[in-house]
């Protein structure tokens, strides 16, 4: 008879942590529909967070971190309100550095050695990546490394001045 009653607490238990999450998931989707972000959107940020093994993408295609950096450097750049050609120069820039590449390496050069990491355009070359971290992040570049890592990805390590920290500039990105 214990041996029972354990059982359906353990199966109330269930049912009530089940029960929660439909809650949740219905409070999300309401929230979707006044217009701010989809349910499926809002779960694929939450689930995923802290699994870089998950985030696997096809070559020549942009992670979602990719397009909301560059969404977000455009609304920058619009709230500026910039010229033509500066526009189209941040635009050129934005072509070059893909998108920041977060993994534990990457952070701990962030931290120790003022270094941040990127993957860039296949074609780009060092001066142009110099000149796009320099434009877009309003920071001077020491020294730029490359490297093409195993998935066939072109990887910069942009090596900040002293006067500038990449922990600042890691966090207005959202890597840190």
């Amino acid at each position: 008879m214990a041996m029972l009653k354990k059982k359906t607490k353990a199966a109330e238990k269930k049912a009530e942590r089940k029960d929660r999450g439909a809650a949740k998931e219905k409070e999300q989707s309401r929230e979707a529909h006044k217009g701010k972000v989809s349910a499926k959107e809002e779960h694929k940020a939450t689930s995923h967070e802290g699994h870089a093994h998950l985030k696997k993408e096809a070559p020549g295609k942009e992670s979602h971190e990719a397009k909301a950096e560059k969404k977000a450097v455009v609304a920058d750049i619009a709230v500026s309100k910039m010229s033509q050609k500066e526009l189209e120069a941040a635009m050129a820039d934005l072509d070059v550095l893909k998108f920041p590449l977060v993994t534990e390496k990457a952070v701990n050069m962030i931290e120790a050695e003022n270094k941040l990491t990127f993957v860039v355009a296949k074609d780009a070359d060092k001066p142009r990546i110099k000149k796009a971290v320099e434009n877009l992040y309003k920071v001077k570049v020491r020294a730029v490394n490359i490297i093409r890592d195993m998935k066939s990805r072109k990887r910069a390590i942009v090596s900040l001045d002293r006067k500038f920290k990449a922990a600042d500039v890691a966090t207005k990105l959202g890597v840190i």
